[in-house]
């Protein structure tokens, strides 16, 4: 399947592939059953698991949710094709953490300096929510990468499944660090997580994540490497 896909999987490129599920990952039936299925239907899609996207010397994780059925499951990078890539990459640009220019498709020159971001869940789950079992399924994965990023001091979470996943490989406890935006962690491994509404079309167009609110998360994070480093 894989040479059906030139251009996307060589857009597609992880930071950390040795981290990786295979492309035919069977961990959850469902999840495979969806696949199949959109495989059949969109065969010039991605339609696998999604891999990291970003710097390997970063010292920024962003944990997001699962791949968007028209977004990263389309076109095989995370938060690139649908709605909210657009608030996430303006506001990484902002802070200084990513550059060239973002089209919303896998063969722009987008790349990320300083950041990385990696899913709680690989692969695409029926109306955008995986189970429990499906989150677990997936957390090594999650566990190996942000291992794989050994300067990745900070950790932004986006929404609570992200944060329950990410508390959980960090060493945390669920019940003494509880999701709320712009909620600050300090880990078990010494990592800060900082909690984040996601960034989804829902949460923006309800109001419930504005674009002052988002681009707090990463103003925070910004003050705070600059006191771990004295910078």
């Amino acid at each position: 399947m894989t040479s059906a896909y030139p251009q996307i999987t060589a857009s597609a490129s992880s930071p950390i592939p040795e981290t990786e599920p295979p492309r035919d990952c069977p961990r959850c039936p469902r999840l495979v059953a969806l696949r199949e299925t959109l495989r059949a239907e969109h065969p010039d899609w991605w339609n696998a698991p999604v891999t990291a996207f970003g710097d390997p010397d970063a010292w920024l994780a962003l944990v997001g949710l699962a791949p968007g059925k028209q977004g990263a499951n389309r076109t095989g990078r995370p938060f690139t094709g649908d709605y909210s890539g657009d608030l996430l990459f303006g506001t990484l640009r902002k802070f200084g953490l990513a550059g060239g220019l973002f089209t919303a498709d896998p063969g722009d020159d987008l790349h990320l300096t300083g950041a990385a971001i990696v899913n709680a869940v690989k692969c695409l789950p029926p109306a955008n929510k995986p189970n429990p079992d499906e989150i677990r399924n997936c957390r090594p994965f999650l566990e190996g990468q942000l291992a794989a990023l050994p300067r990745v001091r900070i950790v932004v979470a986006l929404g609570q499944i992200a944060h329950q996943s990410a508390v959980k490989v960090m060493g945390g406890r669920l019940p003494k660090a509880r999701f709320g935006h712009l909620a600050e962690h300090v880990m078990p491994d010494g990592r800060v997580l900082i909690d984040s509404y996601h960034c989804s079309r829902y949460n923006q167009n309800t109001g419930r994540l504005t674009t002052a609110m988002f681009e707090a998360v990463f103003a925070r994070a910004v003050a705070l490497r600059a006191a771990m480093t004295g910078g």
